[in-house]
């Protein structure tokens, strides 16, 4: 496929209860880089979002008493189509998302492993045999627990990964046997969509999903109505607890965004390490919740590791996220840009030095890094979700650990480190979801644990746990007669 000449649809609709329906194509779709009109796709209102819930609660048993090879079946489908179609998959995400190819590609082959993942634990459900002979009193009984399906879900999918984190809510979904209803972002729909189309494919039960972009102002069902028992939401602080509380009594799993914090030892590899935050730091523009933003390194090494730092942020390529030499593409909207780029001069204004970058051309933001930038500025103490890092040194290990807890967020933390018991004790102390020795924060493999503490939201997604989130415990005890 030539990647400069591919163009998405001139229309895409959106699914309800397993269909395409096209009722309008109000919601228009923008080349993150051009800032062209690119697709048109359907908007869902009140009533279809009500005929969805409606359709997927009629799909809860059906779902329910689907068997394990046949959710295995479906999710093994979409395995094999995205495979298939990885190239449309990767260049629809380069435009809509402007994320450069490279990082699109490689986000595809996350939403195959996401989907494989799932399509191996949808067989791996296990409950477990309680002995009850732990007093006289409850002598001859048995008793064992299942998990079963919560029932229809809800889910919200953010627009920096459009296709893998809507696929870290869908595929526990089908591996369980719960319906839902996604909405995804506005500014990046496309993906979802894709999916669903793919997903159309296969035998689900009628209702079993649908797929609905709508504005946000319009989207309250999905977080309030009672029929829905589940609601996994990514995306801001300010947009998720507001929904948390009006969730009633479905469960809830949120991921909230980051400020993520690297520690760099004395005794870690520079250059390694220097590759290492360079990705972290600046893959697809900062645009992830687990971004390095906080760069916190041992004062012995900090002049040596800021000045390969530097020299190797300046060559990163930013401009046509479709070439495939561009490191660093357009922001999601040219607002975010600005925010970004005011935040950094705002620093500079209150005495932070800016070492390299700052400067900005539409969507496009260079690669910035900063030091000495007081605490309470934005972009060291909010999340920064663009190209920009900040500098530091520490000369006490704990002293450097109780600066990446001095944080409203708790996402994950990365370590540089060749002491062990360190990386215990970063382990122990740090109030983050997950802690990464010898790599940034912002690895990550899709069947592991991942969520936050603090602001950075409640529960965990990676398949299994996902699932776990998904699903109840169902108790039976049996008295021997």
């Amino acid at each position: 496929m030539k990647v400069n000449n591919y163009m998405l649809k001139d229309h895409y609709p959106y699914y309800l209860a397993n269909k395409p329906e096209m009722p309008n194509t109000d919601l228009a779709v923008l080349d993150k880089y051009t800032g062209e009109l690119a697709s048109r796709v359907a908007v869902a209102d009140t009533q279809a979002i009500d005929r969805a819930i409606s359709m997927a609660v009629s799909a809860t048993d059906p779902m329910r008493k689907m068997p394990a090879h046949r959710r295995r079946d479906i999710l093994s489908h979409c395995v094999e189509r995205f495979k298939a179609r990885a190239d449309e998959l990767a260049m629809s995400l380069c435009i809509e998302a402007g994320k450069p190819i490279k990082d699109s590609q490689g986000e595809v082959s996350r939403l195959i492993d996401t989907f494989r993942i799932a399509s191996e634990e949808a067989t791996r459900i296990t409950g477990e045999v309680l002995p009850t002979d732990i007093s006289p009193r409850s002598e001859g009984y048995r008793c064992m627990w299942k998990r079963t399906p919560v029932g229809p879900c809800s889910f919200i999918s953010p627009f920096n990964f459009p296709l893998n984190l809507a696929a870290h809510k869908i595929a526990p979904a089908i591996a369980v046997g719960n319906p839902f209803i996604l909405k995804p972002a506005s500014l990046t729909p496309i993906g979802a969509i894709l999916i669903g189309e793919i997903l159309a494919e296969t035998d689900l039960p009628e209702g079993a999903f649908s797929i609905l972009p709508c504005p946000r102002e319009q989207a309250a069902q999905f977080s309030e109505d009672p029929r829905l028992k589940h609601l996994s939401f990514t995306g801001s602080p300010a947009a998720g607890w507001p929904l948390k509380a009006k969730a009633g009594r479905k469960s809830v799993v949120m991921e909230l965004g980051g400020n993520a914090a690297c520690v760099v030892d004395k005794d870690a590899d520079l250059t390694d390490t220097v590759s290492r935050v360079i990705i972290g730091a600046f893959y697809q523009s900062g645009q992830s919740c687990i971004s390095v933003q906080r760069i916190i390194i041992h004062e012995d090494i900090y002049e040596s590791f800021k000045e390969q730092l530097v020299a190797k942020t300046a060559t990163l390529k930013i401009g046509d996220p479709k070439k495939e030499e561009t490191f660093i593409g357009p922001l999601i909207s040219e607002k975010e840009a600005d925010r970004v780029e005011k935040w950094v001069r705002s620093a500079v204004k209150s005495g932070a030095k800016l070492l390299c970058g700052g400067d900005r051309k539409g969507a496009l933001m260079q690669a910035t890094l900063l030091e000495n930038v007081p605490k309470h500025e934005d972009i060291c103490a909010k999340e920064a979700f663009g190209p920009v890092a900040l500098l530091s040194k520490f000369s006490d290990f704990d002293k450097a650990l109780d600066e990446v807890n001095d944080s409203v967020y708790g996402l994950q933390a990365g370590i540089f480190t060749r002491d062990i018991h360190k990386a215990y004790r970063a382990w122990d102390r740090l109030e983050v979801g997950g802690v990464v020795i010898g790599d940034v924060p912002s690895w990550r493999v899709d069947h592991m644990p991942y969520g936050g503490v603090k602001e950075s939201g409640i529960g965990r997604e990676g398949i299994r746990f996902a699932m776990k989130e998904m699903t109840e415990i169902r108790l039976m005890a049996v008295r021997d007669l």
